[in-house]
């Protein structure tokens, strides 16, 4: 993880100037978040995030970013709106970046996750899928199911084996699954999408933040849920199942946004599809990132693990 784009605090300091919020004190760069570059800002007001967007981040889809957040805000759920200029304006340019202000919410990532947080997380994304239902705004999701077979095959057979003996082979087996199986009549809606443990900021056991909305797009809504449950219960590197950590983020969604039977029943396919996705989008940046590249790649092996696990354990979604 690191900064991408370097920007002075003379720099800053002058981009502030459009904003009614103080003057500035100081600014860190923080390593939080692998697709853009964040500073850490402290003016006379108040603490605030920087944002420019790196090239993972198209612009023009800032604007539902935005709209979004602002939607949640509403709701009072627990996101970072983008702060106006005294113009209005949210999107700038900074150093050859689209750049916005964001509030800053308190609070830190866990590494390894209670019950209690992973209930409080599980009931914070059934708030925010409750808050969702009237946003009118879409977004295509470009890592749907639609695109994975695309995905595997840029990253290539020979290189997945390098990855792991047979890895390509395993994939394929699994594409041809999921293409069969994919359910095609759920509740959709906007959702998170990337909702990991480093997405989401606590203090003690409550929720003060969900963050790093930049994969929200349009989807099946309890494949957000299968996505986070693959993010929260198991061990980093995907050997080790956490069925209580599991229970807990499930119960505590049910208890804010209740499942359907038809989703429930679902949750083990869509957490075999979360876990493909991830480990393909890993795979691809394993196999494309230089070795010396600013980015820490992440090993893919960790959700070949999980993919492992939900293929051969389904019962674990039953209430």
């Amino acid at each position: 993880m690191a900064v991408y784009t370097k920007v002075s605090a003379e720099e800053i300091d002058q981009f502030l100037t459009r904003f009614d919020v103080g003057t500035l004190v100081s600014a860190k760069g923080i390593a939080e978040g692998v697709e853009n570059s964040n500073y850490l800002l402290e003016t006379t007001q108040d603490r605030f995030i920087l944002t420019l967007y790196e090239k993972r981040v198209d612009p023009t889809d800032l604007p539902f970013f935005i709209a979004m957040l602002d939607h949640l805000a509403g709701y009072d759920c627990l996101v970072p709106p983008m702060i106006a200029d005294r113009e209005g304006t949210k999107i700038h340019k900074l150093c050859g970046r689209s750049a916005c202000l964001i509030k800053f919410l308190p609070g830190v990532s866990v590494s390894h996750p209670t019950k209690a947080q992973a209930r409080a997380t599980g009931e914070a994304l059934g708030n925010m899928h409750r808050a969702l239902a009237d946003f009118e705004p879409e977004r295509r999701n470009s890592l749907d199911h639609d695109g994975w077979r695309s995905l595997a095959e840029q990253c290539g057979p020979a290189e997945l084996d390098k990855i792991a003996p047979g890895l390509a082979e395993a994939v394929v087996r699994e594409l041809d699954y999921l293409d069969e199986y994919w359910p095609h009549d759920l509740p959709r809606s906007v959702i998170h999408a990337d909702l990991f443990p480093d997405n989401v900021l606590m203090l003690g056991d409550r929720v003060t933040g969900l963050i790093d909305f930049y994969f929200s797009c349009t989807d099946i809504r309890a494949y957000d849920l299968a996505v986070t449950h693959a993010a929260w219960c198991f061990s980093d590197d995907g050997t080790d199942f956490h069925a209580p950590i599991s229970q807990s983020l499930i119960a505590g969604y049910m208890s804010a946004f209740p499942l359907s039977d038809a989703e429930r029943k679902a949750l083990p396919l869509l957490a075999r599809g979360a876990a493909l996705r991830f480990l393909l989008t890993r795979a691809f940046d394993w196999i494309n990132t230089p070795a010396d590249a600013l980015v820490t790649r992440k090993p893919p092996q960790a959700f070949l693990h999980r993919l492992q696990y939900y293929q051969t354990h389904p019962d674990i979604f039953k209430p």
